[in-house]
Parts: structure tokens; C-alpha cells; sequence
């Protein structure tokens, strides 16, 4: 079998009913929301399953809440008989494929993530801060379009999604401008995007050094798999690297375009977006479209992952 990469999103639909279908389908994915609810004390399952999606949208559980579903999604992939050569997240899914290289436990990444999510929210005042999405520009362009609009701001890129999508944050003033600015700069688009903070940039540096104190307390085994960072699209083999690297993450961009490059230059033929959604697999599929993708979310997305990683033979 060609060579397989689980991707994690860091983002999903957030809606009710997110990981039910896991939750009915597979007994591996049932203890996943079981143990989280135990955990956190308090039921993470139902606010998944049935809302109020208000709740479910706040960035404390939020996080969480993707969390507990691609780590239910993965270990009713892997009980199906499928492992990885390589695993990758994006953004908060960098937490979700630790777990699935066995790198950090659930419940370690349970408790960290949801404060990750209140230390990120706290960061920066509700109003304050912005995101934006640039479509049609490259990496260089936008960083100029940033420094156009920036005015002694905070403002860089803080998602490069794909050759054609980069999200850019900073101050709200600042994303403001870049907008009114983007089509100067011939953009195909520029949309501003609903977030409750400005996350990846240097306006998170309050969050930074409250999480980089509680990753500092944890215990980081060596990956089993190979997993591909997102401070640095650089490949993490041992466990001794990763606290300073989710540390990073926080305040530095979302490398995701070179992260699949780097894969697919490693010989990665299918990638498996494992959790909410299939936002992942879009953008896969702009920056290679040569490259299979499929997705795991609940037992007929399964049936149709695990049929398509057959066909890649031995």
C-alpha cells in the first residue's frame, strides 16, 4: 500500500450532531467521548450531539469538542486496520495527531486545549482583533498587502492554506484596511471571516506564555508516526521538541501549504482529513491535484476512505 497521511482539521462545523454518528457506530470511538466527558467533568458528548451550538461555538469548547471528534474518528479508522506513514494537523489538529502518534494522551491534550481556548479568547479584547481571507495572491503579495495596511498595526499572514487562500490577522482596524486595500493589490476576493479572535499572530503572545508554562508541565513521548509541524512544516520525531513547538504555534502562521508539499515530496499518496468536515481535503486538493483525498467522519465516509486506500495497492 502507498504511503498514507492522517490530517487533522483545527476547525469543523461546529454544529450539533458533530461525532454522533461515530458515537453510534464504532465502540473505540464511543470510549473517546465517554473519557472526554470524564475528564473535563462536565458532558462534552451532548454539547456535541445536541448543542445549544451557541455553547458549542465558544473557543473553550470549541476546541475540545474538534478534539474529542477526530480522536474518535482515528481510532475507528485505526480499528479498521489502517495506520499512517505521516500525520499533520492544522492548527488545534497538531493536538489531535500528537494523540494519534501517541505522542501526548488524550486526556493531557483534552485539559490543554480547552485552556489553550480560553487563554487565546482572553488574548485579546472581543472587537479588537480580526481575520480575513485573501484569495488569488501569493504568500509574497500578501505579506505586502499586510505592510500596506498594517500602519504600525499588528497584521501578517496567519493561514497559508493554499497557493491561492491565505488568512491573514491582526488588529480589527488593520484587517479593515487590507480589505479596502485587497482589490489594489488584485485580489480575487477578501472576506472577513466570523472569529472570535485574531489567532497566529503576535496578538496571541499573552497566550503564548500562559500555555507555553502548562505544555512545559506535560509529558511528550516520541511520535510512532512521523508528524509534520505547523510552526515550521518541519518533520517532529522526537517528543523532547514538541512542548516549544505548540508553544510557537500559537503566535506563528499555519505553514499548511508546505506541510502537504513536504509529504507529498515524501512519497504520501493519500490524505486522510480525519475529523469534522472536509475543509482540509479542499485545500489539499488546491495546492496538489494529483493527490488522492478522502475523509473520516462516521461509518459511511469510512467504508468509502478505507476502499480507496486499497486501490493504492501494495
Amino acid at each position: 500500500m502507498g504511503q498514507i497521511a492522517f490530517v487533522f482539521p483545527g476547525q469543523g462545523s461546529q454544529a450539533a450532531g458533530m461525532g454522533k454518528a461515530l458515537y453510534d457506530s464504532f465502540d473505540a470511538a464511543r470510549s473517546v467521548f465517554i473519557e472526554a466527558d470524564a475528564v473535563l467533568g462536565f458532558p462534552l458528548s451532548q454539547l456535541c450531539f445536541e448543542g445549544p451550538e451557541e455553547q458549542l461555538k465558544l473557543t473553550e469548547n470549541t476546541q475540545p469538542a474538534i478534539l474529542a471528534v477526530s480522536v474518535a474518528a482515528c481510532r475507528a479508522l485505526c480499528a479498521s486496520g489502517l495506520q499512517p506513514s505521516f500525520v499533520a494537523g492544522h492548527s488545534l489538529g497538531e493536538y489531535s495527531a500528537l494523540v494519534s502518534a501517541n505522542s501526548l494522551s488524550f486526556a493531557d491534550a483534552l485539559r490543554t486545549v480547552r485552556k489553550r481556548g480560553t487563554y487565546m479568547q482572553e488574548a485579546v479584547p472581543v472587537g479588537q482583533g480580526a481575520m480575513a481571507a485573501i484569495l488569488g495572491l501569493t504568500a509574497d503579495q500578501v505579506e505586502a498587502l499586510c505592510r500596506d495596511a498594517a500602519q504600525g498595526e499588528v497584521l501578517s499572514p496567519a493561514n497559508l492554506n493554499s497557493p491561492s487562500q491565505i488568512v491573514i490577522a491582526g488588529t480589527a482596524t488593520a484587517v479593515e484596511r487590507a480589505l479596502q486595500l485587497a482589490k489594489t493589490h488584485r485580489a480575487k476576493r477578501a472576506v472577513q471571516l466570523p472569529v472570535s479572535a485574531p489567532f497566529h499572530c503576535a496578538l496571541m503572545r499573552p497566550a503564548q506564555e500562559r500555555l507555553a508554562e502548562d505544555l512545559r508541565q506535560l509529558s511528550f513521548r516520541d511520535p510512532r508516526y512521523p508528524l509534520i509541524n505547523n510552526a515550521d512544516a518541519a518533520e517532529l520525531r522526537e517528543g523532547t521538541s514538541v512542548a516549544d513547538s505548540l508553544s510557537r504555534q500559537v503566535c506563528s502562521p499555519v505553514r499548511w501549504t508546505e506541510t502537504i508539499q513536504n509529504l507529498i515530496n515524501t512519497g504520501v499518496q493519500l490524505f486522510i482529513e480525519v475529523g469534522p468536515g472536509k475543509v482540509l481535503c479542499g485545500l489539499i486538493r488546491q495546492i496538489d491535484r494529483t493527490v488522492k483525498t478522502a475523509n473520516v467522519e462516521d461509518s459511511q465516509s469510512l467504508a468509502q476512505t478505507l476502499e480507496i486506500a486499497s486501490s493504492l495497492g501494495p
